[in-house]
């Protein structure tokens, strides 16, 4: 007995070794406490609605993990309707909520959702998170932000010109309409730039942050006989494209892009990742991120899988014969 009470009193107490651990371990991100509901925000740049792939897959993924809206889980949506100076304002309202996590499509959003909102988690979905600065590598974010990227790199974009190459083999020059606030799409516009004159091509670059730029830059390219327009890959432009069906119809000019939805809106043809996919698999990134782990630790994904979509209608009214090798390669065709 007295051998028992000497090891118990040369023991540390208990409680001071449970305050030694807790000291010495790592911070992490609060889990989410069982029982409640999970509040995260969302952030679109464009009006509400013109966004449904992406809320759509991202609700997918999160009731495949378990969440489901109006039980266990609740999305703050917030719009800036086409207005760039309403997203700080935005994030703000969000992070004062105190949402688990942010959700941010697209560069411009999680540029400002970085210098906003401070150490809330973000989970985006934007075209190059390393060449945009947001992470220091695929493999090792190291800050507050980690999510997908929908493109491997910038030398992604030559992809385009090959298809306008294949499409229109006589053409020469090739407009590219690209939001300058978009770090991603500056870092495409150069690789063009720096591609083009292999395709014979002289690219003309056309800025757009508003609806009134895209009106300018079309009644440039029909003036200078533009055979063909590239739309580049940015939440902006993806909020405008009816806008933008419409006036490359009425200039007859056939586009090209990286979405799908600039096809189904009227555009010509698109290359890129599924987008649906990718906003499902968004899912993943809140769930881990609630369940304690940090954004720092969360490696970004790259797409594996992409899209070659051809809208054939748009097509005959054009006048464009679609060669047989893309219509062969094709993974959906719109008649």
């Amino acid at each position: 007995m007295n051998r028992l009470i000497k090891v118990f009193l040369t023991c540390p107490p208990i409680t001071a070794i449970v305050a030694a651990l807790l000291l010495a371990a790592p911070p992490t991100i609060d889990a989410q406490p069982p029982g409640t509901s999970l509040r995260i925000g969302y952030v679109w740049s464009g009006a509400r609605g013109s966004d449904p792939v992406e809320t759509e897959g991202l609700r997918q993924g999160l009731r495949e993990l378990g969440y489901i809206e109006d039980h266990n889980l609740v999305i703050e949506y917030r719009y800036a309707e086409g207005n760039p100076d309403r997203v700080p304002g935005l994030i703000t309202e969000l992070t004062n909520l105190k949402v688990a996590v942010l959700v941010t499509p697209g560069t411009p959003v999680t540029t400002v959702a970085k210098r906003e909102a401070g150490a809330t988690p973000i989970v985006s979905v934007l075209n190059d998170p390393v060449s945009s600065g947001f992470v220091q590598s695929l493999a090792r974010p190291g800050g507050t932000i980690t999510g997908l990227s929908l493109t491997p790199d910038a030398s992604f974009s030559g992809k385009w010109l090959e298809l306008v190459k294949e499409t229109l083999p006589r053409a020469s020059r090739v407009g590219v309409i690209w939001n300058p606030t978009n770090r991603s799409n500056a870092a495409a516009q150069k690789e063009m730039d720096r591609l083009a004159p292999r395709f014979g091509f002289q690219l003309s670059s056309h800025t757009t942050q508003r609806p009134s730029d895209i009106d300018v830059a079309f009644a440039t390219m029909n003036t200078v006989r533009t055979a063909a327009v590239i739309i580049a890959t940015d939440p902006f432009l993806t909020a405008q494209r009816a806008q933008i069906a419409r006036l490359a119809a009425a200039n007859r000019i056939p586009t090209f892009a990286g979405l799908g939805y600039f096809v189904e809106s009227g555009g010509l043809m698109s290359y890129g990742p599924s987008l649906f996919d990718l906003w499902r698999r968004a899912a993943y990134f809140v769930d881990r991120i609630v369940k304690g782990t940090q954004p720092a630790d969360l490696p970004i994904e790259q797409p594996t899988k992409f899209e070659l979509i051809i809208n054939m209608k748009t097509a005959k009214a054009l006048g464009i014969t679609i060669p047989p090798s893309l219509m062969l390669r094709a993974d959906k065709v719109i008649e």
